[in-house]
């Protein structure tokens, strides 16, 4: 089956961004992609535990549990007990200095592909982007997965809302 031009052209897009997104990201942080996406999500959600961290990137309990070993054996997060068998997991300076790394590579890797495209198409481009975004939480059903690289704040900026979180609040 033929694919439509327009999802032609949004697949290649998107798995060429998607490529070097993601190796931009870990490479600057200097972990894996699944470690880049723990270390931005620990900066936002501070004192998460590793089944809950895991859950918001997609990784099993077990395999975050190997990451988290590794992360924290190279000094980039702790694990703080709480009550019960409950751990706290935070960054530490080293660890949140590899997030904001991993975020400002990501949006040097977004703005160069955006230097193409007009302030007329931006117009349209970032609509269209928000109903697609809306569209895929209805299917993936998880803000925190969906948007695991995200810089939220920048998605907030100017009293914004955010399409997915909106999304999310909306399905309850």
């Amino acid at each position: 089956m033929h694919e439509s031009r327009l999802g032609n052209l949004l697949g290649a897009a998107v798995l060429n961004l998607s490529d070097r997104l993601t190796a931009a990201s870990a490479a600057a942080a200097g972990v894996s992609l699944s470690g880049t996406a723990a270390l931005v999500t620990l900066t936002e959600f501070p004192g998460l535990g590793g089944t809950e961290l895991g859950r918001r990137i997609g990784l099993s309990q077990p395999a975050c549990a190997r990451m988290l070993d590794q992360l924290a054996a190279r000094g980039l997060l702790q694990r703080r007990e709480r009550t019960g068998r409950a751990v706290a997991v935070v960054l530490t300076r080293d660890g949140k200095a590899a997030a904001a790394r991993a975020l400002r590579a990501r949006q040097d890797v977004l703005a160069a592909a955006l230097r193409t495209v007009s302030e007329t198409e931006r117009a349209v481009l970032e609509p269209a982007l928000e109903s697609l975004l809306r569209g895929l939480h209805a299917e993936v059903r998880s803000a925190d997965l969906l948007c695991r690289l995200c810089d939220r704040a920048g998605c907030t900026a100017q009293d914004r809302v955010c399409p997915v979180g909106q999304a999310h609040r909306e399905a309850g």
